[in-house]
């Protein structure tokens, strides 16, 4: 009696088009509103995120572009237009690069205080901030291309100021685009690190 109970509170009301034939697929009177609204709120890109997780998620992305601020150093020489962009930032800029372990011990905060740490910090949170760090990982490869060169001159400087402003407008754009996601309540997916991001979050 107790297990017929139990079968029945797992079934769905029955559909219109119910016949014996169904019982010999079971599966298909299973409760499946739960899992389809999930998927619905993914598709549209919606996280139903609360205001405060929003902004907290938003802030981590300004992480890694104080960490490769640097970068920019020739597209600022060049285009004077974005040192104006860049002034409300410069107060942060000042106060990240003020001592060499400000980054280290920021990304220890991010690291073990929020995305190892689901009891205190939605999902939500959590994966934007592991996005955020991952990017901020990636910066080794462009600091290893400029400490093992050190180019000053010629094609190869050319090069790497190349190199150097790509990988500052990236940082721009994920800026840009993980704050502005974030704080609109959706999911900024980036390019290349959110696939890692996800393993880390599980």
């Amino acid at each position: 009696m107790a297990s017929s109970l139990l079968s029945l509170s797992l079934l769905s009301p029955l559909p219109s088009s119910f016949s014996p034939k169904t019982l010999s697929q079971p599966h298909l009177l299973l409760r499946r509103q739960p899992r389809l609204a999930v998927a619905s709120r993914a598709k549209n890109g919606n996280s139903g995120a609360d205001p405060a997780d929003r902004l907290l998620a938003a802030a981590c992305y300004l992480y890694p572009f104080l960490d490769g601020v640097q970068y920019g150093r020739y597209v600022l020489t060049q285009f004077p237009a974005f040192q104006v962009l860049l002034q409300p930032l410069l107060p942060a800029i000042h106060l990240f690069r003020a001592s060499p372990l400000n980054g280290f011990l920021l990304f220890l905060t991010l690291y073990f205080a929020i995305v190892r740490n689901p009891s205190a910090f939605s999902h939500y949170v959590r994966f934007n901030t592991m996005q955020a760090i991952v990017l901020d990982v990636l910066l080794i490869f462009p600091d290893l291309l400029e400490r093992t060169f050190n180019l000053r001159e010629g094609l190869g400087f050319e090069l790497l100021q190349s190199v150097d402003s790509t990988v500052f407008f990236f940082l721009l754009v994920s800026l840009v685009y993980g704050s502005t996601s974030c704080l609109l309540g959706h999911i900024p997916r980036l390019p290349i690190v959110a696939e890692a991001a996800e393993r880390q979050v599980m």
